[in-house]
């Protein structure tokens, strides 16, 4: 017995009733899990051949009244509509032009759909749906998906209502997201990692996504928040015995790699396909956070300050502490609303000495203002859309802008062969943020994408990235090397400072 379609009404899940004459019943193992799983937001799949598209169909023919299935391009639907109509059959009608399965058993419906475009998400604003799947999530933006699902509702209160998102990982940096959303599953880096189909909890407490110890409610400044829960279940091809039945999996395990171990296994550590304009390659972040030791007892250098200018973007301080950047600490917009809070906010975070290199445009170049009329601290107000006489290590290729400065001489610390060996924190926003700008080699020299343009393409602001660069700008003190600082030496016993 399961609380399939309705809360507190237990229903037979897995049986056939002359009143729904749809066939179909979930696989044993991870395709049963995800069937009967409790949480409000699934992750599904990982793997190849896990049964994600008959999970998503069961579920809406079975289990909920409207149900809206998404892909981020329209005609890859075919595969789903294909499929769907093989479960069901004649029991339902579908309209090829408009994408709705109707007359379904139970008087459900059933919509699929794409979302090719960052804006197109608002085509399913308001439009209630008590069950949405997005198919091969990692194709979609982060901001399309935490839109659209954020008007999953429902106006029977007997009706459950859930979110299904299925995929396999991402090949490209643009689909990081999702690793960095279900971080405590698939993230090995997380300090707290979860086992498959354990439930945990989420809020947004201050525009911020934070987990939470339960589901139950609780008051923050006045306001009643609801968390939800959510969870990944792993599914591999052995879970399926059909594909298995037809040598499928042999065909996966002749991929090449890293697909083998991304479609073969789920494996979410495998690399990904760079662009080919990609300003730095993911791998060399990858080295970099590997070779990541906790600053703890060194000596703060110097401090990069991304400013929020308001809304959802975030105020983040990155500290360097010689070649090693230490966690970046992220802070609403909402806690740094002028000039004065974000200053305060750094000096909590700074030593007499540190050498300070502070966004000023906007809200920023009054935080630089105060913090300049203090003397304990080195300030540098950076405003990445001046030129810069700047060139590459090469010393052919100048720069269009700072900011395409800045993304260049990280990539040059970076490089494995001539670079200084730098060491980053762990974690996918981070490398998200650092290889999701690419270039262009314009009359004014090298053209790394604005904030804005990469903005728009992963759908959030890289605040932690901009933040990274400032904290490595060529123009702060210099950096000892990595095999020193691992040696637990501080800059005074190197250089008598």
């Amino acid at each position: 017995m399961e609380e399939c379609c309705r809360r507190g009404i237990a229903i037979p899940a897995l049986t056939q009733s002359k009143a729904d004459p749809i066939h179909w019943k979930p696989l044993p193992g991870a395709q049963t899990q995800g069937y009967e799983c409790e949480a409000d937001e699934l992750f599904y799949g990982g793997a190849a051949g896990g049964g994600k598209t008959d999970l998503a169909i069961g579920l809406a023919t079975k289990c909920h009244k409207r149900s809206l299935i998404l892909r981020r391009e329209a005609t890859q639907l075919r595969g789903i509509i294909e499929r769907s109509r093989e479960i069901i059959g004649d029991n339902g009608r579908f309209n090829e032009v408009l994408g709705i399965w109707r007359d379904l058993p139970g008087a459900r419906v059933i919509e699929l759909g794409g979302c090719p475009h960052e804006s197109d998400k608002r085509k399913y604003q308001g439009r209630p749906h008590d069950l949405i799947v997005v198919d091969e999530a990692p194709e979609m933006l982060e901001s399309q998906v935490v839109f659209i699902i954020g008007w999953a509702r429902t106006e029977n209160p007997d009706q459950r209502v859930r979110v299904l998102l299925t995929g396999n990982p991402p090949t490209t940096t643009d689909g990081l997201w999702v690793i960095r959303r279900y971080a405590a599953w698939l993230d090995e880096h997380h300090p707290n990692p979860a086992m498959p189909g354990e439930l945990r909890w989420y809020a947004v407490i201050d525009g911020v996504e934070t987990e939470v110890a339960s589901g139950d409610p609780f008051i923050h400044d006045g306001e009643e928040i609801q968390p939800k829960s959510r969870t990944f279940i792993p599914a591999r091809v052995d879970d399926n015995p059909y594909y298995m039945a037809t040598g499928y999996k042999a065909q996966l395990q002749a991929m090449p790699e890293p697909l083998r171990s991304q479609m073969l296994y789920g494996d979410f550590t495998a690399g990904t396909d760079d662009d080919p304009w990609q300003v730095i390659p993911t791998e060399w972040v990858r080295q970099a956070q590997k070779r990541w030791i906790d600053p703890i007892d060194m000596y703060c250098d110097c401090v990069g300050v991304d400013v929020a200018r308001g809304g959802k973007d975030a105020t983040v301080i990155a500290k360097r502490y010689g070649a090693v950047l230490a966690q970046p600490l992220k802070y609403p917009g909402s806690a740094t609303p002028d000039g004065d809070a974000v200053a305060q906010l750094v000096i909590t975070h700074v030593q007499a000495g540190t050498w300070i290199n502070i966004d000023v445009i906007g809200v920023g170049s009054s935080a630089y203002d105060t913090l300049r009329r203090t003397e304990r601290y080195a300030v540098t107000g950076v405003n990445v859309a001046e030129g810069t006489k700047a060139v590459d290590r090469s010393g052919k290729l100048g720069f269009a802008n700072l900011r395409s400065q800045l993304y260049w001489n990280m990539r040059e610390l970076l490089d494995p062969v001539y670079g200084e060996n730098i060491a980053l924190p762990p974690g996918q926003e981070l490398l998200g943020d650092l290889c999701s700008a690419k270039w262009s080699l314009t009359m004014r020299g090298i053209q790394v994408q604005s904030k804005d343009e990469i903005k728009a393409k992963i759908g959030r602001s890289p605040d932690v990235g901009d933040a990274a660069l400032l904290a490595f700008a060529p123009f702060a003190k210099p950096f000892e090397a990595t095999d020193m600082l691992r040696a637990g030496k501080t800059r005074e016993s190197i250089r008598g400072w």
